[in-house]
């Protein structure tokens, strides 16, 4: 195993070589069975003498750090000493310390504990994957020249994905645009980080829903942006309530996130006014619009704009999987050379070993027919739910219209927010997962009240896990 060891300007070099290893061992890099190089060829590679090397290695192994077998080597003990605070003083301290912001920022991970019953927002089904078709997919690619031939690619991305995006939302969304205009991003999240990069100075204001999604409120707060909550009502974001001063607007127009309303015709005619008499900007996020089951679809802000101030981001992390870490941006014309740019400086491009298989799934139509397969699934998911919250629920929850997406929510009636919490504990006593409103809180605590997804959880257990909520608010 080849592992540094530094000897410039030391002194006891056989102590030094000792102290190190001894280090390494401690804090893991060497394993357990790891077999250590021949005094030999360590002397060799570090240009001192073989004893001063046996020497250390002699030290460790009197100390129970490593054993030596004749003809077989050196390697690290199966048992590791315990060595109190060895390992650890060299990252306990250090000068270097974060901007205060980062301390505000919660590194948390919503998905890590696995449910029985999983009414978690923002996952999709995996079981549906199509892993398969993909495998092949990959494979093609992989025999291709695709990837590039081991040079850098473009910051926009693949030009095929870029033309197949651009032609699928045009079908299935209405929307205006070419592949110029498209850029490839790793998921909606870096799309929104790359738009803060070109429009925002430190200290400009971001007007963002509320209740709404936390990361790009969070993202916009590091990047020195002010967030202003504006509040949602059934129609959508409230015109009328928006921060004179805001320079940019983050919206789920299509299905609010997380009350899962869509933002009406006027109201999406007033937002666009707004931003032009107030020279600002629009994001539209249009992460699970793909999925309606019933209603007709409202055309997205960026068809109805005609001065050029809304950026449409889309997401695979719904239709496909989030772990493939897939998005992209359709930016007005002013926009695309800095959106290249700072995709470039940002990280340069997207793994085209990604970008490829993706262009021609959906250029196969494999992609259309899954949508068409999952959204059947999603439907049935989404009835069930919605029929067992209007039959059991009365009582205690008050649905919120919604007819598009991966979740609903639902107010509660008569319960307060603590109260609400209350039942989403003893849930999850019982392997039941769902999200409280109050999570979603910017500026103001919203209505108390829950958020159920069903995109993770199987059709057959929707019905239990709805009777164990229902037994939580009972009790």
């Amino acid at each position: 195993m080849e592992f540094h060891i530094s000897l410039i300007g030391r002194k006891d070099l056989s102590g030094e070589i000792y102290r190190q290893l001894r280090r390494a061992i401690v804090d893991g890099r060497l394993r357990p069975t790891d077999l250590l190089p021949p005094s030999r060829e360590l002397a060799r590679r570090l240009g001192v003498s073989r004893t001063t090397v046996t020497v250390a290695y002699d030290r460790l192994a009197g100390e129970g750090f490593v054993s030596s077998h004749v003809g077989a080597g050196t390697f690290v003990s199966e048992r590791v000493p315990r060595v109190s605070g060895l390992g650890k003083q060299h990252r306990s301290g250090g000068i270097l310390t974060p901007r205060d912001i980062w301390e505000t920022v919660p590194l948390a991970a919503p998905f890590a504990r696995p449910a029985r019953f999983d009414f978690r927002s923002g996952l999709p089904d995996a079981s549906c994957f199509p892993h398969d078709a993909w495998r092949r997919l990959l494979e093609r690619e992989f025999r291709s020249e695709a990837l590039g031939g081991g040079v850098y690619a473009d910051p926009a991305g693949h030009p095929g994905l870029r033309q197949a995006i651009s032609r699928h939302i045009a079908i299935s969304r209405g929307v205006e645009t070419d592949p110029d205009s498209v850029t490839i991003t790793n998921g909606s999240q870096q799309a929104i980080d790359i738009i803060g990069r070109i429009l925002l100075n430190p200290g400009d204001c971001v007007a963002v829903e509320d209740p709404g999604y936390p990361p790009p409120r969070r993202l916009f707060t590091t990047i020195g942006a002010r967030v202003a909550g504006v509040p949602v009502d059934e129609q959508g974001l409230v015109v009328e309530a928006l921060p004179r001063r805001a320079r940019l607007i983050y919206v789920t127009p299509s299905h609010q996130y997380p009350l899962g309303v869509s933002m009406s015709l006027p109201r999406r005619i007033e937002l666009l006014a707004w931003a032009e008499e107030h020279d600002a900007a629009i994001i539209e996020d249009d992460y699970d619009s793909e999925f309606r089951f019933g209603g007709r679809p409202i055309e997205p802000l960026q068809t109805m704009d005609t001065s050029g101030r809304v950026i449409y981001v889309g997401s695979f992390s719904k239709t496909l999987l989030p772990t493939l870490r897939l998005g992209f941006m359709v930016t007005p014309p002013s926009l695309v050379t800095a959106a290249h740019k700072a995709k470039q400086v940002t990280d340069w491009h997207t793994s085209m070993a990604i970008q490829a298989p993706l262009a021609r799934f959906i250029d196969s139509g494999g992609f259309a027919r899954h949508i068409r397969k999952v959204g059947g699934i999603y439907r049935d998911r989404h009835e069930r739910i919605v029929q067992i919250l209007a039959r059991d629920f009365r009582a205690y929850l008050e649905l919120i219209p919604s007819a598009v997406g991966l979740h609903v929510a639902a107010f509660a009636r008569n319960a307060s927010a603590d109260q609400v919490d209350a039942v989403v504990q003893r849930a999850s006593n019982k392997g039941v997962e769902v999200q409280r409103l109050s999570y979603y809180e910017v500026d103001t605590p919203p209505r108390p009240g829950l958020v159920l997804g069903y995109g993770a959880i199987e059709t057959s257990q929707v019905e239990e896990g709805l009777r164990l909520l229902l037994a939580s608010f009972k009790e």
